[in-house]
């Protein structure tokens, strides 16, 4: 089968790679109707998380219909059209019972001293083969992968995998109570449904920082006032915004690939752009790319949280749920304490809310799709990887089509 497999930093490949087969009672095999690209690939590429297994099969979205299924997955059968989860759980020890999925004891390979096992993702995470393939090995899929309703797309349901709920879960983690104000910082796709689940949680006004025209166009159209960062200080404009105090929540939705403003008020900071360049020396690989080079890493590691701190008033709250490394050192510590800041931060629990979200979807009370940019076909994936690395204009979200899928 083709595939999409990690063989260093700046190196992958679509590649043949062996069919996978059923290992343990609660495996099931699925045969991909749709994938994605994340940014979280990117990373892994990039060298800005590191531990990545050379031959690892990359991706964790996806969308497929069950071909086999090992003699302990009791609610699934051959033909059932499914939508995976990103990360691994097993549905019975004590953080799957409290609903915190992405902490499973027991789906980690490295033992339960290890938090989130992913799919596609480091040695730290399991080096559990991806879904950037046309069929794939799930495990616990006892568990894991929720049945599609007819009425659901498999171009709404490819963003439930991973985004969708992972922008709720940061507006969860914020606890965002009615009328509040809320900054998202980051449009990208986790970022856009950050702003959809703010609007969920009946937020007042919803303040969207990026500099990328086309994704604060999106955040726009989905109600978010927008601040392009290269052309306005964004923290000087929210506190125009708020009187002052600074919105009540922030949802942080950049992360270790966070790019500076090149231009503007803001990139006038030459204290930050000196700490941000040794920021990227502590959390990018050795051997990563140069700034200005292909695959090279963010230039501003510590910008997304640094802002949202800054941003965010006396008392509030700041979620996070981009991505960081373990060896990342970034929170503005002695600023979040002398502000009384709650800061709530993790991967997400992604089976947590897929149930609900599924539900919002068929019932049209959210059109997930509507934050899909490009829907390719899998033999483009190459192509589709240079130009989302790239950052391109108008590149947002990635649907990789495998065939026989719901549209």
């Amino acid at each position: 089968m083709q595939a999409v497999v990690w063989h260093g930093i700046g190196d992958i490949r679509q590649e043949k790679v062996p069919e996978p087969k059923i290992r343990d009672d609660t495996d099931a095999i699925v045969r991909m109707t749709a994938s994605a690209i994340c940014g979280t690939d990117l990373h892994f590429v990039r060298g800005t998380m590191p531990g990545m297994k050379e031959g690892t099969i990359l991706g964790h979205e996806a969308v497929g219909v069950v071909e086999e299924t090992g003699k302990n997955v009791r609610n699934l059968e051959p033909g059932d059209r499914v939508v995976i989860p990103s990360t691994i759980a097993c549905d019975a020890c004590f953080q799957c019972r409290m609903g915190l999925y992405d902490q499973c004891d027991v789906a980690n390979p490295n033992g339960p001293l290890y938090g989130s096992t992913f799919y596609g993702g480091t040695q730290t995470m399991g080096a559990i083969d991806g879904l950037q393939a046309e069929y794939a090995r799930i495990p616990f899929a006892n568990m894991g992968p929720v049945k599609l309703p007819e009425e659901v797309s498999d171009d709404q349901a490819i963003m439930c995998s991973d985004i969708f709920p992972t922008g709720y879960f940061g507006a969860d983690l914020a606890n965002i109570e009615p009328g509040n104000s809320v900054a998202v910082f980051g449009c990208g796709p986790v970022g856009l449904f950050c702003i959809v689940s703010a609007g969920l949680f009946d937020a007042g006004q919803i303040i969207a920082v990026d500099k990328v025209e086309s994704r604060l166009a999106a955040a726009r159209k989905l109600g978010a006032a927008t601040i392009n960062f290269e052309e306005e200080h964004p923290i000087e404009v929210i506190r125009e915004l708020t009187r002052g105090y600074g919105v009540d929540r922030v949802i942080e939705a950049v992360g270790v690939d966070a790019v500076a403003p090149t231009i503007g008020p803001a990139a006038e900071d030459e204290e930050s752009a000196a700490r941000h360049r040794e920021q990227v020396r502590m959390v990018a690989a050795s051997d990563a790319s140069e700034p200005g080079e292909r695959w090279a890493p963010g230039d501003a590691p510590g910008q997304g949280i640094e802002w949202s701190v800054a941003a965010v008033r006396k008392s509030g709250t700041v979620s996070s749920i981009a991505v960081y490394p373990p060896t990342a050192d970034l929170l503005p510590f002695g600023q979040a304490w002398n502000k009384n800041l709650s800061i709530n931060l993790g991967n997400t629990h992604h089976r947590r809310y897929l149930p609900r979200l599924i539900g919002l979807t068929r019932a049209g009370a959210v059109d997930p799709a509507s934050v899909l940019s490009q829907r390719l076909p899998f033999d483009d994936v190459m192509s589709a990887y240079e130009s989302f690395n790239q950052r391109e204009e108008g590149w947002v979200k990635v649907e990789l089509a495998l065939g026989n899928g719901s549209r």
